[in-house]
């Protein structure tokens, strides 16, 4: 689970969108100092996840529908990056060429150990301590 640039923007732009404002692109952007070509991307797939809502038209915008003390660090980074993963050989289609006859082996463990802790903090963060 490396938390990526694209995580990161993620989470910026629910937190512009925390005030429960409908925000336009720019306003997003300048706030949060998040690239328009990255932000247009985030916000789709958090429209398709049912965190944004998508307002077109001339007056159109952005507003958050997901309530920010509800709403995790979890929740926005595994909508914004599909690989979850410290390392490929937690990724369960991996074969590991190291350590045949241990499975998994122990930097395998290790790791497991380690993102597991990372996901129960990711999920114990809602977005409402970000603001």
């Amino acid at each position: 689970m490396f938390i990526t640039r694209e995580a990161d923007y993620g989470i910026r732009t629910v937190r512009a969108l925390s005030s429960g404002q409908k925000m336009n692109i720019t306003a997003i952007c300048e706030q949060e100092s998040v690239p328009r070509q990255f932000a247009y991307k985030i916000l789709k797939e958090l429209s398709k996840a049912g965190i944004v809502s998508i307002i077109r038209g001339v007056n159109g915008g952005y507003i958050l529908k997901a309530d920010p003390a509800e709403l995790t660090l979890y929740d926005i980074i595994s909508v914004v990056d599909q690989d979850l993963f410290l390392n490929k050989c937690l990724e369960p289609e991996y074969d590991c060429e190291r350590d045949k006859d241990l499975s998994p082996c122990k930097v395998h463990r290790e790791l497991s150990r380690i993102q597991n802790i990372l996901e129960e903090e990711l999920k114990r963060t809602p977005v409402s301590e970000l603001i």
